[in-house]
């Protein structure tokens, strides 16, 4: 019962979150992405070792220049085709996330929280955006096409322990008590940054002309903008949905299974002390 209706929960708030990110998506990062695109062409690549072509060429996702025979990998076409699987792809990612701020919400109503269904949602949204961006971009800004980074691998490794990190962190502030909870959580908003986010050493626009350059800095500098605001758009509008949808058709289940199984687990208690 409470399966079935959490995974429809979900599905009508990916529905609506990834609509709404979809249309700002086209409004504020599309037209800084096509614009970069026009530049991308005129990148001079400058010549380098063997070993540093391939290097360069795993860490941009390509594959090496012996292997001729690898067919291309298929993207979605230019106009209606690139925009539906952008909305597939915003769909199915609001619908992870969904998950994801439903299952806190159920864990701090099963922990006897006594705040609202929308509050709580903005509150645990407020936790995702700083798990699933702030603190990463921190270290890794977003990054327009033709830009060069370091190894893909890398970054997401980094990636993977900011968000970790800021995760940690938002648990430490919400379930130790006394001031050893503020050091916690410090201590794990630092850890990334004592690690270090991998850059390469050269310019990441490297390759291009003076203008281009000029030209794709600007565009690199909208693009960081458009994208945390794009991202602030994102988990708003899911603390929003989720806070309601939790409310009408979650919370009322929850609250009566966990109801039900504190008694049980008190009897079980008392018969194994």
């Amino acid at each position: 019962m409470i399966f079935q209706r959490l995974i429809w929960a979900a599905l009508a708030a990916a529905l609506l979150v990834g609509s709404v990110q979809s249309g700002v998506q086209r409004w504020q990062a599309v037209p800084i992405i096509q614009a970069a695109e026009v530049y991308e062409g005129q990148k001079a690549e400058a010549p380098a070792a063997p070993l540093a072509a391939m290097a360069h060429a795993h860490a941009e996702g390509a594959a090496p220049a012996h292997e001729h025979g690898t067919a291309e990998e298929w993207a979605p076409t230019d106009g209606a085709e690139r925009i539906f699987w952008t909305w597939v792809a915003n769909v199915l990612y609001a619908f992870s996330m969904a998950l994801l701020v439903f299952a806190v919400m159920g864990v701090c109503l099963w922990r006897g929280t006594a705040m609202r269904s929308l509050p709580l949602g903005l509150l645990v949204a407020a936790a995702g955006w700083l798990s699933f961006h702030f603190l990463p971009s921190l270290g890794l800004h977003a990054e327009i096409p033709g830009m060069d980074a370091a190894r893909l691998g890398s970054r997401q490794g980094w990636w993977v322990l900011a968000a970790g990190s800021a995760a940690l962190a938002c648990v430490s502030l919400a379930g130790l008590r006394g001031p050893s909870r503020w050091a916690a959580a410090a201590a794990w908003l630092a850890l990334p940054f004592v690690v270090g986010a991998p850059h390469i050493s050269a310019d990441p626009l490297a390759g291009f002309s003076g203008e281009a350059q000029a030209q794709l800095r600007e565009l690199g500098t909208q693009f960081i903008w458009a994208t945390t605001w794009l991202s602030l758009s994102f988990w708003v509008s899911m603390g929003l949905v989720c806070g309601a949808a939790f409310q009408r058709w979650l919370r009322p289940v929850m609250a009566a299974t966990f109801e039900r199984a504190r008694p049980l687990a008190s009897a079980g208690k008392a018969v194994n002390p």
